[in-house]
């Protein structure tokens, strides 16, 4: 987890800096708890998740890559599904968990979360690499600074990257009564459907921390999948939550994070360093929204 740099911290959320802090190396990847395996995404004007694979024009080519420090592009993700896990979902229903995406491709899904540093030459890198990616926003944190319209630009080509739930204060969900996780999630979906058009159908509660509260309170507004993960960028590498390496369908989790955050490396050298680790593993990057 990270919180904003570029301006105060709300006070609402000042009581949990310090679990913050001390989360900020790990992740924000404390236990989870609640649901079953098993997750879509948002909309409108700008919509949040409208694209589907993208054109030829979008692929990106070796100049780009060179250009941030890397040596060839990604492999062009395979046909997404026909079907996404969501599809047969009725309304109201509690979400499907989901850490990491049942599929034979050797693709991963890259996920980033809070939206505290808001680097103009991430949005740059993004555009170059025409890099898929989804977005896990906290009120508090991303209204900060520039607010939400620096990740506006980081929507890409027919709006490609989704912008989704992460909560408006960023809690322990599970210390928190029902009344006050269903003002946390459908709060945000509120302001995501103000701002956007539509309410996102993808959850992802702070350090993966839930139970039957959150599921209940995430279902009545319309989430349909809460969104976990398999593996989590650190500064050089990846930690893994089981083998010690990449497999097909893991959702990876990274944050929007700055140097102060990152012992002196940038945003884009950290998304370097894990495009090399996911290249260097024999995977490329696919669009969650595609398959989820």
């Amino acid at each position: 987890m990270s919180f904003p740099i570029s301006g105060p911290i709300p006070a609402r959320a000042a009581t949990a800096t310090t679990l913050l802090l001390a989360l900020l190396l790990s992740g924000c990847s404390s236990s989870s708890s609640g649901g079953g395996e098993g997750a879509a995404s948002a909309s409108a004007a700008p919509r949040t998740d409208t694209a589907s694979s993208p054109p030829a024009s979008a692929v990106p080519d070796a100049a780009a890559y060179r250009r941030w420090g890397l040596d060839k592009p990604l492999a062009a993700p395979p046909a997404p599904p026909a079907v996404k896990l969501t599809d047969a979902m009725r309304a109201g229903a509690s979400p499907r968990v989901i850490r990491r995406v049942p599929t034979n491709d050797k693709v991963v899904f890259l996920t980033f979360d809070d939206g505290a540093e808001k680097d103009p030459e991430f949005v740059k890198m993004a555009k170059d690499l025409k890099l898929p990616f989804t977005m896990f926003l906290t009120d508090d944190i991303a209204r900060a600074g520039s607010g939400y319209g620096y990740f506006e630009q980081l929507q890409g080509e027919g709006n490609r990257n989704g912008i989704h739930n992460h909560t408006l204060s960023h809690p322990n969900l599970r210390t928190l009564s029902a009344d006050a996780q269903r003002r946390e999630v459908c709060g945000q979906q509120e302001v995501l459907e103000k701002r956007y058009g539509s309410k996102p159908p993808l959850f992802r509660p702070p350090y993966g921390n839930y139970n039957d509260a959150t599921l209940a309170a995430a279902g009545s507004c319309g989430v349909k999948a809460l969104l976990l993960w398999e593996a989590t960028m650190q500064i050089n590498d990846m930690r893994y939550a089981d083998g010690g390496k990449l497999r097909s369908g893991d959702i990876v989790l990274a944050h929007f994070r700055g140097p102060s955050e990152l012992k002196g490396t940038t945003m884009t050298q950290m998304v370097a360093n894990m495009l090399r680790s996911i290249e260097r593993q024999g995977f490329t990057v696919a669009r969650l929204e595609d398959y989820v």
